[in-house]
């Protein structure tokens, strides 16, 4: 019988792979620190009791020894993430903390047989794009200036003109331009490298934006549909940056699980980078307009007229690569929010932890206030 352990197992993603991986007979052990941000009240209910449960924070050596102890499969999901100040936490966190793991394995010879590592479509310095006269290119990180005067859209390099976003595939220039970018690029190759090295099969899943039921209704600074759903239950318009426009591929949580078994599973993933989105997106500002349709809330989204350095304008992934392992995401958008808000209407009061955190962004300069168009 196989056996797993899950990083970050009670959280959105983790939780989810946690249920597959029952599903499919394996035995699972979860590994989680419970972060009081994102889990307020501790272990939530979700964590099944089949499954082992280590509290314990990944930048710990011996956490990672006793968690590791008789493992096949790695699905390594712990991460600190979202549009958070701290710059030493996301690097210590994505970077050490996988560091750590690596050197554990390798040290103390464990017969772990693959790992998969949670990275992250920020990776990419900005999605692809079509000029009407030159053709498909990807675009680059908008300069602060450009931003700065209101101008959010991503211009041809060659003429300047308007353009189209269009999927982005695994080849788009990397490196990412904000700290939690940085810190899933460090992890991401240093997963990939490792493996080179030791000959250990690894796999990097490149997630679009992932959302569904257990997505943290406490942590304001990661999530947007569970951050605009706090607003809009507490008769608060969601805050939307830049101008609305800038769009994002949703992806549902159970789609995601579902692909850290398939590459699991499958030789023919192994040492690659994937990918995992739907091929669609959605404008954010469309977003908060259809989450407050759908909770009876006639509340317009709010746009002060602010961005955040660094974010990429749209992104719709190009998920090819792994589809041609037989992957299809098999839940729309409609029938996830569905799903997702039916989960937020069984939680009781809920209370907005949004306004605090933006003002806080403010002043430490990770939210910028553009000029007015």
């Amino acid at each position: 019988m196989t056996s797993a352990l899950v990083t970050g197992g009670a959280g959105l993603i983790g939780s989810h792979i946690v249920d597959e991986a029952l599903a499919a007979g394996w035995d699972v052990r979860i590994l989680d620190n419970l972060q009081r941000q994102t889990h307020r009240d501790g272990k939530p209910p979700w964590v099944p009791v089949e499954a082992e449960f280590i509290q314990g924070d990944v930048r710990h050596r011996r956490v990672w020894e006793r968690a590791l102890d008789g493992v096949d499969v790695v699905f390594h999901e712990a991460a600190y993430g979202g549009y958070m100040p701290e710059i030493a936490k996301f690097i210590a966190s994505n970077g050490v903390g996988s560091a750590l793991m690596l050197e554990t394995i390798r040290d103390r010879n464990l017969p772990v047989r693959k790992v998969v590592v949670a990275s992250s479509q920020a990776v990419y310095n900005e999605g692809a794009y079509t000029c009407p006269a030159h053709g498909h290119f990807y675009g680059s990180t908008r300069p602060i200036a450009q931003l700065e005067r209101g101008d959010f859209d991503v211009h041809c390099p060659i003429c300047g003109a308007a353009t189209t976003p269009a999927p982005t595939d695994e080849d788009a220039p990397t490196g990412g331009e904000n700290v939690y970018a940085i810190s899933k690029m460090i992890q991401e190759r240093l997963i990939l490298s490792w493996g080179r090295a030791t000959g250990i099969p690894v796999v990097a899943l490149r997630y679009s934006c992932t959302y569904g039921p257990r997505q943290s209704l406490f942590n304001p600074y990661t999530g947007v549909i569970a951050i605009f759903c706090t607003r809009l239950v507490n008769d608060l318009p969601p805050v939307v940056y830049e101008d609305g426009r800038q769009s994002r591929d949703l992806i549902f949580v159970e789609d995601v699980a579902r692909a850290n078994l398939l590459v699991a599973s499958d030789a023919r993933a192994n040492g690659q980078v994937f990918n995992v989105g739907t091929g669609r997106a959605v404008a954010i500002g469309d977003l908060a307009r259809l989450l407050a349709e759908r909770l009876g809330k006639a509340i317009a989204p709010k746009m002060p007229g602010e961005f955040r350095p660094g974010e990429m304008r749209a992104l719709i992934t190009d998920a090819a690569r792994l589809g041609a392992l037989g992957f299809a995401p098999r839940v729309t958008l409609d029938e996830g929010i569905d799903r997702y808000l039916d989960w937020v209407r069984a939680q009781g009061p809920i209370a907005e932890y949004f306004a605090r955190a933006e003002r806080m962004l403010r002043r430490r300069r990770v939210v910028k206030r553009a000029a007015a168009r």
